[in-house]
């Protein structure tokens, strides 16, 4: 049985993915402020800008990996307070990297797509990067610190939905929420990306650990869509009115930080390195549907004390 470290444990990649390795593993959560009840494992509380995560962590729990999925992941929240997006999403993960360099602990680092300035689409994991927003320009240096204190670590650029603790964290839970409440919403028609399904997601990262991968990798989704079309998608596998979604141009959204237009990635170096196939974003909505049928949605919201 291994033992794993997840940062961010209270946020929708982090619950979904420490729960999934409950199931066989063992599993400390990190978590901010979030308070989690009932949870089938152990959670502790800790801001990791403030605290010695060697020391408190690392020495006392000795896992075989680290999974840092904490971040400032809010795009407008980060050009309000792009100091402290810099020490959380660029300063953190190069320091516990080192840590885990030092311990031999597995570390793996969850980027973003938007790392790509979208003037092109496709990319592969050589193309150049050019960050936009506050945000993307963190998680780039984050990538970089990641680099340099860690040879041997993962980094992973992302782009995901699933099932939250608040049920508002993805953008598949904007779009249901509002359909199912038959409120008129805006889809993208110019915003282009590959989402991958949280849980799928979270079941390629355990792949990549135990396969001793490491550097950078595209985790995403094997085909791409745009925004709006990723809702109609969401609307029709639900049953809900597709016509209740409007599309629109991102420029005429009132949006503060910059978004890159093309984001698509291409996946084919992880596919070939793990030599498998990568579900498509259809299969995530799938199962997306298939999970809310059987009450994972409310499960996970069950973990919330708010509810």
């Amino acid at each position: 049985m291994s033992r794993f470290v997840v940062t961010g444990a209270s946020g929708l990649l982090g619950l979904n993915l420490s729960l999934l390795i409950s199931t066989n593993d063992e599993v400390l959560g990190i978590a901010n402020t979030s308070p989690l009840k009932g949870l089938p494992f152990e959670i502790q509380i800790m801001d990791l800008v403030n605290h010695n995560f060697e020391e408190e962590v690392l020495e006392i729990y000795k896992p075989d990996a680290v999974i840092h999925c904490a971040a400032i992941a809010n795009l407008e929240e980060c050009e309000k307070n792009p100091e402290l997006a810099y020490l959380t999403n660029s300063v953190v993960p190069g320091e516990i990297a080192y840590q885990c360099s030092k311990r031999d602990v597995k570390f793996v680092y969850i980027s973003t797509d938007a790392v790509f300035d979208g003037k092109s689409g496709n990319y592969s994991e050589q193309d150049r990067t050019n960050p936009l927003s506050v945000y993307a320009k963190t998680k780039r240096t984050g990538e970089e610190n990641v680099q340099n204190q860690n040879a041997e670590a993962i980094i992973a650029r992302v782009n995901f939905f699933g099932w939250s603790l608040s049920g508002t964290r993805s953008l598949a839970e904007f779009f249901f929420n509002n359909l199912i409440s038959k409120n008129p919403i805006n889809g993208f028609i110019d915003v282009h990306f590959c989402p991958l399904y949280v849980t799928h997601l979270s079941e390629i990262l355990l792949e990549m650990i135990h396969a001793d991968l490491s550097g950078t990798y595209h985790v995403v989704s094997s085909d791409q869509m745009t925004k709006y079309e990723f809702g109609c998608a969401i609307a029709d596998q639900f049953g809900l009115d597709h016509s209740l979604i409007h599309p629109i141009s991102v420029t005429r959204s009132n949006l503060k930080a910059e978004r890159s237009l093309n984001l698509t990635l291409s996946s084919k170096k992880l596919s070939n390195d793990l030599n498998r196939s990568i579900p498509t974003t259809r299969d995530g909505i799938k199962q997306f549907f298939d999970d809310y049928q059987n009450g994972y949605a409310q499960k996970i919201r069950n973990y919330s004390f708010e509810n």
